[in-house]
């Protein structure tokens, strides 16, 4: 390895590695000379590490607090640290993070609370999607067996234990109100959550269990048929024409096809 890819090496290990670790304790050593220059980089990191993640868990932060948001970002940062030079897609791993976290153990919902505002992070940076309402009248024509649903990019779909849209929505836009979620938390009222991106504006919504079932067939690349399936299989009073309505209004379907035209990832895909 030469000189300068060595130093470049050292570094990362102090700027990255986790504190008290051989790593980081081998490269501080290195660099004890410029203490406070690293010392300074050091910091501007974790500041970077706490910027990038409170745009992306806003609700997160609100939740444990400035404080512990900013110690959490800290310990994420050095045993989680970026691969990639964009930052806008770091942090994906950071439910599991939490989820294994004894610190915050008091706080049962907050990893589940993270996929959802991952997944709400990712919808607002996904691809255009291109309505072709169109395309639905398949719908009435073609073998549903054989016909799937366009979804937009960056759809997600995730259920809970825990009231994680109304979570996220009362702390985003301030419905419902947070002594209602208060009481959903308290209750244990679990909550299933669709996530997408209508026009420019990425979305959260309470979903029924039947209609996620339906989503995550169809996200995972099944038919229309599969995917009423699912949902009659959860709910026998399933109404896929009044679902798909409302669905079509709000932008969450944009259109159908045949199977082999829609990729499987296509409805799922995210940044990163």
């Amino acid at each position: 390895m030469s000189s300068l890819a060595a130093q470049q090496q050292a570094l990362l290990g102090a700027l990255l590695a986790p504190p008290r670790s051989p790593q980081s304790q081998t490269a501080t050593a290195h660099f004890a000379p410029w203490a406070r220059g690293l010392a300074a980089y050091q910091a501007n990191g974790h500041a970077l590490a706490e910027r990038c993640l409170r745009a992306a868990y806003p609700v997160v932060a609100a939740l444990v607090g400035e404080e512990s948001f900013a110690s959490l970002a800290r310990d994420f940062w050095h045993h989680h640290p970026p691969v990639r030079g964009d930052l806008a897609h770091w942090g994906d791993t950071l439910a599991g993070f939490v989820a294994d976290s004894p610190q915050l153990a008091d706080v049962p919902y907050l990893a589940d609370v993270a996929r959802v505002e991952w997944d709400f992070h990712c919808a607002a940076d996904a691809p255009d999607g291109t309505a072709d309402p169109a395309s639905l009248a398949l719908l009435s024509s073609a073998d549903p067996a054989q016909l799937g649903l366009r979804l937009p990019p960056g759809t997600a779909v995730l259920c809970s234990e825990w009231p994680v849209a109304s979570l996220v929505t009362a702390h985003l836009h301030g419905h419902p109100t947070m002594d209602t979620v208060a009481q959903q938390v308290q209750a244990r009222q679990g909550e299933c959550a669709t996530v997408w991106r209508q026009g420019l504006r990425p979305r959260i919504a309470v979903c029924t269990h039947a209609t996620a079932a339906l989503l995550q067939t169809v996200i995972d690349g099944g038919s229309v048929l599969a995917g009423l399936q699912a949902a009659l299989a959860t709910d026998g009073g399933f109404d896929l024409g009044a679902w798909l309505q409302a669905a079509v209004q709000d932008g969450l379907v944009l259109g159908a096809g045949p199977l082999e035209d829609l990729k499987p990832d296509a409805a799922a895909s995210q940044p990163g």
